[in-house]
């Protein structure tokens, strides 16, 4: 009986995040065609270019509270009050400190076109705005209301939309500053209403900033974990802006985008599960990567649908944005593969961190971070935007390997101790 109300849990809350996710995919669509189009290429592509850049130091805003907030709240809710308050205060605290490194690192790394106030606007909105959207929507995650979780997505996608719309119908061909204002003003809006919505609905916050030592080892390793992530997805784009030209900047994040867009049913069910990741771990790797598979084997099949859907129409995307993006057909052929590779190693990913190997998991993601700078230093030059897809490519792929080989040999590791513990444990 358990196991068969998980079942139906499960079910209902990716039931929840497929219709929350696919209205925010139907949003992002629209969203993107009329920022794209507006913007062009140069104007698109520096926007770009400091998104991936905030994107890198975004996850330390919180310091892995929402993660916590979820593995805690998950296996005892009475938890919440002090977890939702450690999120804000650490994200209030941290983030500070973040947004004035991130405004001056800019300067050195980003081209000197783009403007510093640009900087600061995008990195106040994600720093902060987006991190306590994102807490808000893991709160609602935590107690499985993934009906409200999915509102929050909405939200956030729907905010930059009318913010997209308000712009454009002032300026038909703003610049990447303007965007800015109206980006930084639709996430303060959002932000305001998720923090409403999770006090009305969950509680009122404990506010401390207290915790032990393994809770901040371990939220370091969330942190870190999503920032190796946000690398190795996003740093080509700020290094094509530095490396290559704004141009190719634009056609590549363009492409991305379409890719991000594509994945979003794979994410709402790897945002249904994740609680369950973390109880079915409780009881060890093999438990966890036991659930895991058959969760992995839908979401594979749905991403190869994709995969060969984007290189049936790839040619459809100039006409879609615009000419200026012409190039942005190869790059998205090129990128199809992505889908597939990230099915595979989140589901991996996510049975390390259930389980408790997060501090595995972050090490393989920063290797691959590090390998991924490396590798585009060399290949961006030289090829420009086909060199950061390459670099791409090889990243997911490696990334699938390795950490299916961890949960492979840690699950035989599991099953070899576990005739050791029962024979221990038997009394003599």
């Amino acid at each position: 009986m358990p196991s068969q109300l998980l079942r139906n849990k499960l079910t209902r809350n990716t039931v929840w995040m497929t219709l929350g996710q696919g209205l925010r995919l139907a949003i992002q669509a629209l969203y993107f065609v009329e920022i794209a189009r507006s913007l062009g290429t140069r104007n698109y592509g520096a926007f770009i270019s400091v998104v991936a850049l905030v994107g890198i130091v975004f996850p330390f805003g919180s310091l892995g509270s929402g993660n916590l907030l979820v593995k805690n709240v998950a296996r005892d809710k009475r938890q919440f009050p002090i977890y939702w308050g450690r999120a804000l205060a650490f994200t209030l605290l941290i983030g500070t400190f973040l947004l004035i490194g991130v405004c001056l690192i800019g300067r050195f790394v980003l081209p000197p076109t783009i403007p510093f106030l640009l900087i600061a606007l995008i990195a106040s909105a994600d720093i902060f705005g987006l991190n306590i959207i994102t807490i808000s929507a893991q709160a609602f995650q935590a107690f499985e209301l993934l009906n409200w979780t999915a509102t929050i997505t909405v939200m956030m996608s729907g905010g930059r939309l009318i913010g997209a719309l308000i712009l454009v119908a002032i300026y038909p061909h703003p610049t990447a500053l303007q965007w800015g204002f109206l980006y930084m003003g639709a996430t303060a809006g959002v932000t305001f209403a998720s923090l409403c919505l999770v006090c009305a609905k969950l509680g009122l916050p404990r506010f401390s900033v207290l915790r032990n030592l393994a809770e901040l080892r371990e939220g370091f390793y969330f942190s870190s974990s999503q920032a190796a992530q946000t690398i190795y997805n996003d740093i080509d784009k700020t290094m094509l802006a530095r490396l290559s030209t704004l141009e190719a900047t634009g056609i590549y994040g363009a492409a991305y985008r379409i890719i991000d867009v594509s994945f979003v049913p794979v994410s709402a069910l790897l945002w249904s599960s994740y609680p369950s990741f973390f109880r079915a771990g409780s009881s060890g790797i093999a438990a966890a990567w036991n659930f895991a598979v058959p969760l992995l084997k839908r979401a594979v099949l749905y991403a190869l649908v994709v995969c060969l859907t984007l290189l049936a129409s790839a040619n459809l995307l100039p006409f879609l944005l615009g000419s200026e993006y012409s190039s942005a057909a190869e790059a998205l052929r090129w990128l199809a593969i992505l889908p597939v590779l990230k099915a595979v190693h989140y589901f991996f990913s996510d049975t390390l961190t259930g389980s408790g190997y997060q501090g595995v998991r972050t090490s393989i993601q920063l290797c691959i971070a590090l390998a991924n700078v490396l590798v585009n230093l060399w290949l961006i030059p030289a090829f420009s935007w086909r060199g950061a897809a390459w670099s791409s490519i090889a990243s997911d792929a490696t990334l699938a390997l390795v950490t299916g080989a961890a949960v492979f040999i840690l699950c035989r590791r599991s099953v070899a101790t576990m005739p050791k513990a029962v024979a221990e444990a038997q009394p003599s």
